[in-house]
């Protein structure tokens, strides 16, 4: 695939609703792996013009397979990356160093993820990068933070076991395990794009045009995502410990057994309790001192787990969805990952998106927009595919210069 960059945009006007909210908005973006590309990836999907600088070996994640797509590109590579351009830079080689700086001097957002003070001795740290463009939001994302904690690996698993999550997962008297995705890194990348978002706004409003340097880290976006659970101790002095599928505060709030396959049945208030005990036949125990209110019945699920269950046991998990849901009591079936997206389609919510001309499958962006909608038109860059179109575009002093479209890329589609 071969494409046109363009340099920053004039903001569109707010009566021109066909026009994607960070068009005009240049990312570069030197980050790699999953919270960069993430969040990068939910700029680019509303608009912005990413333009992803690669190593000459690539992004690890290009080499991290199986799975597999059908022409051979690996599918983690693949869910995070589209709508970018992709060049190739050795930033030790000073035409290439050269080429980065004048690509951050060009952007409006920086975004990188290597070991703090890395960027800083290639002459790409955010105060070199301030000094030629003092508009620039620039975004560093680390493992623990920059200062005793900077020599650390930042890989999510190492934050899931040291915040304490991996504490929290598992059966009380089981191994501890990690959650079946790298869940910080998605967090912290959500967390870097809405920083980068408010300071793009603050530069709007600040009156000098002057962007700001952004830190975020997985270890301080864990401890934020593990809200309640961090919340018991700072502020009740409670440390939380594995539970398996219970939850601390609430009851029934977990998988129970039916007559064929466990059912998440979540009765998160006493309206909702009340609903189902009537559904199951046993209104009669809403009122009973032990279950009728919900601290009541977290205290009490020892007793009241079997009886919820000696009833459930009664009929599959597929009926007892049904009547459930109709009573407005929440409850869902345990899905697989293909089961998740057929339901997805099911609800009308139109999960997979078909990204550029070559259709490759992807997730639809998460975020509706009345006024403008996420773009899917560019599949993941092939390694460097853009290198030359780019690099010639920043050798050209004209900033306004347009590269032509339909160049040719650097490398084929299949070596991606």
């Amino acid at each position: 695939m071969t494409s046109t960059i363009h340099p920053p945009e004039p903001a569109p006007s707010a009566a021109d609703t066909h026009l994607r909210p960070l068009q005009g908005i240049l990312v570069a973006d030197f980050s790699r792996i999953l919270a960069g590309p993430y969040a990068t990836m939910l700029l680019a999907d509303m608009g912005a013009e990413v333009i992803k600088v690669e190593s000459p070996g690539g992004d690890d994640t290009r080499s991290w397979m199986p799975p597999v797509r059908p022409d051979g590109v690996s599918t983690y590579y693949s869910s995070i990356n589209r709508n970018k351009r992709s060049i190739v830079l050795n930033l030790r080689d000073p035409d290439d160093a050269a080429a980065a700086r004048e690509l951050a001097r060009r952007a409006d957002v920086l975004i990188e993820n290597f070991k703090p003070g890395s960027l800083a001795k290639l002459g790409l740290g955010y105060e070199h990068v301030q000094r030629i463009n003092p508009a620039i939001v620039y975004c560093s994302i680390s493992g623990f933070g920059t200062t005793e904690g900077a020599n650390l690996a930042g890989y999510d698993l190492i934050v899931q076991a040291m915040s304490g999550l991996m504490s929290l997962t598992g059966d009380p008297d089981g191994p501890e395990y990690r959650a079946g995705i790298s869940v910080f890194d998605v967090i912290t990348g959500l967390h870097s794009a809405i920083g980068i978002l408010a300071a793009l706004r603050h530069r709007d409003i600040c009156g000098t045009g002057a962007g700001q340097h952004i830190e975020t880290s997985l270890m301080a976006s864990a401890l934020s995502g593990l809200v309640n659970q961090t919340g018991a101790f700072v502020a009740g002095g409670t440390v939380p410990t594995r539970m398996g599928n219970a939850h601390p505060s609430l009851f029934p709030y977990e998988p129970l057994p039916t007559a064929d396959n466990d059912l998440i049945v979540a009765a998160g208030n006493d309206a909702q309790f009340r609903r189902l005990v009537q559904v199951l036949g046993i209104s009669e125990i809403a009122d009973d001192p032990r279950f009728s209110t919900n601290s009541d019945r977290t205290t009490n699920r020892e007793e009241l787990r079997p009886i919820l269950v000696e009833r459930l046991r009664t009929d599959t998990a597929r009926y007892w969805f049904t009547k459930l849901n109709a009573a407005g009591v929440p409850s869902g079936p345990i899905n697989t990952i293909a089961q998740g997206v057929e339901y997805a389609e099911e609800l009308g919510l139109e999960p997979v998106v078909e990204v550029g001309a070559a259709k490759v499958p992807g997730i639809r962006n998460p975020i509706s927009f009345s006024a403008a909608t996420p773009r899917y038109d560019f599949a993941p860059p092939a390694l460097g595919e853009h290198t030359d179109e780019i690099k010639r575009w920043l050798s050209n002093p004209d900033v306004t210069a347009q590269l032509p479209e339909n160049s040719t890329p650097t490398r084929n589609k299949e070596d991606a």
